[in-house]
């Protein structure tokens, strides 16, 4: 089978298809054919050698895909520890959950890592309920776009931050109550002048030390910040005195590092919950390209310039000629 590796030279992403031979699931896994596989900074992370597999899993690239199982047949979609951008992948059979039927099967590559990453940390972490305020920051990338959609079906206000002005209309569109520039406007100020002070309940933030007081600022007493990754850095001061008296809870969380239990305990709650949604149209996927693997440099480019709007993903039944 053919898989996607990836190395970095002198700044620059060099693709190339590889060979190596189909996945013998273990115990406990399914062979699925891949259709697609979503794009992720996990991704690039994992490139930079700053974000390694778990013990035991693929050092290939890819965190979630959508395909078929072999040899039923089934149209599925799954969650991964590694593995993904490739032909095929070995999945462990709790990871796997139905693709929905009004989807298309490279689309619904779209859902796995974005959604998982939003139900869990909106409704396990956040425990968000209706009538609460949750606020996202990057509000326009793959998890942003769903954390939206999800907050919105959990019936809570939302809030969503972009730095790049283009991409408002991407957060409205997906439900957002406050749409916020913050390359040229300052978030608390937006929300505090809508909502009041101290309003927030969940701070979703993949950011971190750029925005964390400003987390800190809107949160109300007893609110949850959680952070998921620190692209805007991962040193922030804190003012300790605000959190005490608030009685905040800052959260550290990733989804990949969980063990393959914790995972399927997760992945069958969301079947449960959430996806029922998207057969009634009350949730959608985001995407905003669609790539052959032979074009893959393009896609990692276009995701590390955070040009996309929503997922990019990489159509595994494409011809390979660029």
């Amino acid at each position: 089978m053919r898989y996607l590796h990836v190395s970095e030279q002198d700044g620059r992403y060099v693709t190339e298809l590889r060979e190596v031979d189909v996945p013998v699931p273990r115990a406990g896994e399914v062979l699925v054919r891949v259709a697609a596989s979503g794009l992720n900074r996990a991704d690039l992370s994992q490139i930079a050698g700053r974000y390694p597999p778990p013990p035991g899993e693929s050092e290939i690239l890819g965190l979630e895909v959508s395909g078929i199982v072999e040899p039923t047949g089934d149209h599925v979609c799954a969650l991964l520890a590694g593995g993904g951008h490739a032909e095929y992948v070995a999945v462990p059979a709790g990871l796997v959950f139905p693709a929905p039927a009004t989807i298309d099967l490279v689309s619904a590559a779209a859902i796995p890592e974005a959604y998982l990453t939003a139900f869990v940390n909106l409704v396990v972490e956040g425990q968000v309920s209706p009538g609460a305020a949750v606020l996202v920051h990057a509000g326009a990338s793959g998890v942003g776009l769903a954390a939206i959609q999800l907050g919105k079906l959990l019936g809570a206000r939302v809030a969503a931050t972009t730095r790049t002005r283009a991409k408002l209309a991407a957060l409205a569109r997906a439900g957002a109550d406050i749409a916020v520039d913050a390359a040229s406007q300052n978030f608390v100020a937006e929300i505090e002048s809508r909502w009041g002070a101290n309003s927030v309940g969940v701070v979703l933030d993949p950011v971190g030390a750029a925005t964390l007081p400003g987390d800190l600022a809107v949160l109300a007493t007893g609110g949850r910040i959680i952070v998921i990754a620190t692209m805007g850095g991962a040193r922030p001061e804190v003012d300790l005195a605000l959190l005490l008296k608030k009685r905040a809870r800052l959260i550290g969380s990733t989804l990949r590092s969980r063990d393959r239990e914790e995972k399927a305990a997760l992945v069958a709650r969301f079947r449960q919950e959430v996806l029922p949604a998207f057969d009634t149209g009350m949730l959608g996927v985001a995407v905003d390209s669609v790539f052959p693997p032979a074009r893959a440099v393009e896609a990692l480019q276009r995701m590390r310039e955070n040009r996309n709007t929503g997922k990019i993903l990489l159509d595994w039944r494409q011809d390979t000629a660029p």
